[in-house]
């Protein structure tokens, strides 16, 4: 041990002592020579000061011999114990990461990985779609793009390009950003007709905090009312500066219905690829990214991927996330077997183990074991920040609990025992259990749901919508469970247990099962466009709201005149009034305004005209007319207003953003 570690161990603190026969006033200025103050523990100075040990020597870092630490310890009136120090256990790092950069010689050119991006509706699959000569966007539904679809076009001139077609709708943020992190250009569809939009927006922004060029294609611009000027005009606010204009952001006009310039477009998308130098090294492991995940009924889990590093085989072994794959199967976008993916091929691979998120980094390794090693690994450290964060939560809520309680102390302190055992019953009675119909009326304000959606990214932009949920003191909505692939029987027992609904989201739902739900009251309902499906859940939170009512006025009559008639031994006020509007209905609903003001709401005992007893009284005739309210007393000029009461359904004030 060294002397500092020593006096640590004895609980002592260092201090600065004088050896004897030293003055103070001869220490040394220069910081380099020996020092004659030493930073030792006095008992350990002492102990030695008498012993054979080189006192000149002693320094706080000396390391002392197992004789001298006896010596001081026996000296020092303290026993001396033996015990082996603790030495925490450093976890291996068996986790996988990217090769470093390759050597440039190694690297060959590519070609580019082209993220299409815009509004909902502003033509994007239209546009890819006669770029590919295809029909992908009369098989989107509602013609929206509902996921990332990646797509290897091959121009006349010879050039390949890869395209992301991103969804436009508001619900798809997310899938947005992903698109704009994998890719090296972003074509931005604006349509001429319709300007710069709220998706147009977070599109540049995506692309400019990804670093990546931009080019715009004006789309639409056959339409008689299209002004590509404008569109470039709204751009320059959010830096987007057209070559026109002065600056390097090149804009062709376009129209994807008719296919007018799309070559034009093609060219400047490989013209800015040219320029940009795109280069990748195609030995080696495989890196990519999983641009989509999905579970297909025969195949398993499936993903849609783009190879950035290396050439992918049949038999390579994978790892992305907590997930790990035996290459089984590889096709391209039109479902054409591959037997190798190069960099920049969008591709989709069958043979997971489980099914990694959409977002994830694929890295090949060298075999089967050192798979699972690493995904082992990646669920330790889930496991272990999962747990740390867990800590922090029970520590903030044993903070909680400790102020809490020392209030409780502060308030219940200077009270005498009998009026605080008194306040803590009342309090406890407070807190009593709730009846069955109490209980039943806080349960119809829970709405439990079960999401289950077709691709990884889709079930994402839902969750997404379901976070900008604000209206708990309404509804509360309980997300139960969420998954991809068709609804199941287990999906069917969650929500009977918990007496949800299940939503589907362009998935199916099996006869056998759509019995089973029927049988146990279980709601299964199934959407093939997300704002259909948030419709849907808007109504049925808005269904399980009280019913607000509403006041529709029938007649209006004026007090004329007010006496009295005697009913037994009673007197009883009578207002005599003459309808101005509408009719007076004796088994309606009456009130009685006073100057502006509301003083009474029921309903009446008597309705006269002159001494017969009537039910309706019609404009322009006058009336007699008796409240069931005998305190109340009627005044020349008041109001009194026949109405009935409707119910109406009340509107969730949720509002997800589009």
């Amino acid at each position: 041990m060294t002397v500092e570690e020593l006096a640590r161990a004895m609980a002592k603190d260092i201090v600065e002592i004088q050896p004897s026969g030293v003055n103070h006033t001869s220490r040394p200025i220069c910081i380099h020579c020996t020092c004659w103050w030493l930073e030792i523990n006095y008992y350990i100075y002492e102990a030695l000061l008498n012993t054979a040990f080189d006192m000149d020597s002693l320094e706080a870092n000396s390391h002392l011999d197992e004789v001298w630490i006896k010596e001081v310890i026996k000296k020092a009136g303290m026993k001396l114990r033996w015990s082996k120090l603790k030495q925490e256990k450093v976890r291996e790092n068996k986790n996988a990461v990217r090769r470093p950069q390759a050597d440039p010689a190694l690297l060959t050119p590519r070609f580019p990985v082209v993220t299409i991006m815009g509004h909902v509706d502003h033509g994007k699959t239209t546009l890819l779609d006669k770029l590919r000569k295809t029909q992908v966007a009369a098989m989107e539904v509602g013609g929206i793009t509902q996921h990332i679809g990646a797509f290897l076009v091959s121009l006349p001139s010879g050039e390949k390009i890869t395209f992301l077609d991103t969804p436009g709708h508001a619900a798809f943020s997310a899938m947005r950003a992903r698109g704009a992190q994998v890719t090296d250009i972003v074509v931005l569809v604006v349509a001429a007709d319709d300007g710069v939009m709220k998706q147009t927006v977070e599109s540049i922004q995506h692309a400019q905090e990804a670093q990546v060029p931009i080019v715009l294609a004006i789309n639409k611009c056959d339409k008689a009312d299209a002004d590509p000027e404008k569109v470039k005009k709204e751009l320059l606010a959010y830096d987007v500066v057209c070559e026109d204009y002065g600056g390097d952001v090149q804009a062709v006009h376009v129209s994807a219905l008719t296919g007018d310039n799309l070559t034009a477009l093609a060219e400047a998308t490989v013209a800015l690829s040219e320029m940009l130098e795109l280069k990748a090294d195609p030995t080696g492991p495989v890196e990519g990214t999983v641009i989509e995940s999905f579970t297909d009924k025969g195949r398993g889990p499936v993903t849609t991927a783009i190879i950035q590093r290396g050439t992918l085989r049949k038999g390579s072994i994978l790892v992305a996330g907590r997930s790990w794959a035996k290459v089984r199967l590889m096709f391209d976008e039109n479902g054409r077997t591959l037997n190798e993916a190069y960099p920049s091929m969008p591709v989709g691979i069958v043979g997971w183990r489980d099914l990694p998120s959409a977002g994830d980094e694929i890295l090949e390794v060298e075999s089967e074991p050192r798979a699972r090693e690493v995904v082992d690994w990646r669920k330790i450290e889930q496991k272990e920040e999962k747990d740390r964060d867990d800590l922090k939560v029970m520590e903030e809520q044993r903070k909680e609990h400790q102020e809490a309680h020392r209030k409780a102390r502060e308030k219940y302190g200077s009270l005498h025992w009998k009026k605080r055992s008194y306040i803590k019953y009342l309090e406890r009675k407070e807190q009593r259990p709730l009846k069955p119909k109490e209980k039943a009326e806080k349960d119809s304000n829970v709405l439990p749901i079960i999401i289950k959606g077709d691709v990884d990214g889709s079930v994402e932009a839902i969750l997404n919508l379901l976070d900008t949920y604000d209206a708990s003191h309404e509804c509360e909505l309980e997300l139960v469970h969420f998954g991809l692939g068709d609804i199941s029987e287990n999906d069917v027992n969650f929500a009977e247990t918990f007496d949800g609904i299940i939503y589907g989201f362009n998935v199916g739902a099996g006869k056998a099962i759509q019995q089973s739900a029927a049988q146990k009251g279980v709601k299964i309902k199934l959407h093939k466009i997300i704002y259909h499906l948030i419709e849907d859940l808007q109504e049925e939170l808005s269904s399980r709201l009280p019913h607000r009512l509403e006041e529709y006025p029938i007649g209006e009559a004026c007090i004329l005149a007010t006496f009295s008639v005697t009913e037994g031994k009673r007197k009883v006020p009578v207002a005599g009034c003459r309808v101005q509007k509408g009719q007076l209905e004796k088994q309606k609903k009456f009130k009685l305004i006073r100057n502006g003001q509301v003083i009474w709401k029921g309903s009446l005992t008597s309705l006269k005209h002159h001494k017969d007893d009537v039910s309706v009284i019609k404009t322009g005739m006058d009336c007699g007319l008796i409240l069931d309210e005998e305190k109340v007393e009627f005044k020349v000029g008041d109001e009194v207003v026949c109405y009935e009461e409707n119910e109406i359904p009340a509107k969730t004030s949720w509002d997800p953003g589009f």
